[in-house]
């Protein structure tokens, strides 16, 4: 990952640090809050150090002020837990598997055996979604031509404009969703629940996410390749500091449009899931907390905590709130 210094292993430390948090919890809880609790310190050295990336080199201000906010909130939520706020421990193993299913993807490396290249998990997923992305492209009427990436993979689409200028959209990570099926993946593992409940609500978020990012890929490969969006040129130049026209409607379709539906569609896509899987209503009790500073009462204002509370049908444990 970019930064100012390099962000690899600050994130590794910082995910190792949660999953060793979350190894201490059951044998010895005091131990498990200190490694918490540095994890949400070295979380918020983290976010501190992509924000430059974010808000100047990859120009997308939502992301720069999410990193930016992310600094305070996760040092807040270290003192929170450091002051006795157990419900924390969950949100705190949510991270661990996030970071868990998601740095594979942005760290490991392609390895050669031999005369036999296996493929970094990144590149595997961005060419599964880049020719996906192709192929709802074509559908739709549009046909660019197919070329190799920069960094060497299938996931780069060659657009000609009307007037003969070569437009080239390619599909990163960032666009195959991996990050928000992770965050879904993260709160679901976190808590404790019954597992069939968990597998209910992984399979609503896991395929509404990849299904959406994949419309979302196809609308800024075609909005940016026949320059569908070229709306108040000279303003959107100066707001994303730019001198390129041509990145005008990739600008819009990208920075504003769909990172501006994806908020919307992750708060649909959490209260489906929280619909299977109630427990989740502890996190966002937390979070809320840290944001306002006022305790929330979700399970009481919407009726779940009778179901999220009962017995699984093993006699195991009742579900943690």
């Amino acid at each position: 990952m970019p930064g100012v210094v390099p962000s690899d292993p600050l994130a590794w430390v910082a995910i190792a640090l949660f999953v060793g948090g979350a190894l201490f919890e059951r044998a010895n809880r005091r131990v498990a809050r200190y490694v918490m609790v540095s994890a949400w310190v070295a979380f918020a050295l983290f976010w501190l150090n992509l924000f430059p990336h974010f808000a100047f080199e990859h120009k997308s201000y939502i992301e720069g002020l999410l990193s930016l906010a992310a600094v305070p909130l996760s040092l807040y939520a270290g003192l929170l837990l450091l002051r006795g706020r157990d419900t924390l421990f969950v949100l705190s193993r949510a991270v661990a598997v996030m970071g868990v299913v998601y740095l594979p993807f942005e760290t490991i490396p392609a390895i050669t055996v031999g005369a036999t290249t296996v493929p970094s998990p990144r590149e595997v997923l961005v060419e599964l979604v880049a020719a996906q992305t192709g192929y709802l492209i074509n559908v739709l009427g549009y046909h660019p031509t197919p070329i190799v990436g920069p960094e060497g993979y299938d996931n780069t689409f060659r657009f000609v404009h009307d007037d003969g200028h070569n437009l080239q959209f390619s599909v990163v990570l960032a666009c195959t969703g991996i990050g928000s099926m992770a965050i879904f993946a993260g709160l679901i593992a976190a808590v404790r629940a019954p597992l069939r409940r968990k597998l209910r609500a992984l399979a609503v978020a896991i395929p509404i996410i990849y299904a959406l990012n994949l419309l979302r890929t196809t609308f800024i490969g075609i909005a940016f390749g026949k320059q569908y969006m070229q709306w108040f040129v000279d303003e959107v130049l100066l707001l994303f500091g730019s001198s390129d026209p041509y990145m005008v409607s990739f600008f819009l379709s990208d920075r504003v449009v769909s990172q501006l539906l994806a908020v919307v569609a992750l708060v649909g896509i959490t209260y489906l899931v929280v619909r299977e899987l109630p427990e989740l209503l502890t996190v966002i009790e937390d979070v809320l907390f840290m944001l306002t500073r006022e305790e929330y009462d979700l399970h009481g204002a919407l009726d779940v905590s009778q179901y999220e509370n009962q017995m699984r049908p093993d006699g195991g444990e009742r579900a943690e709130r």
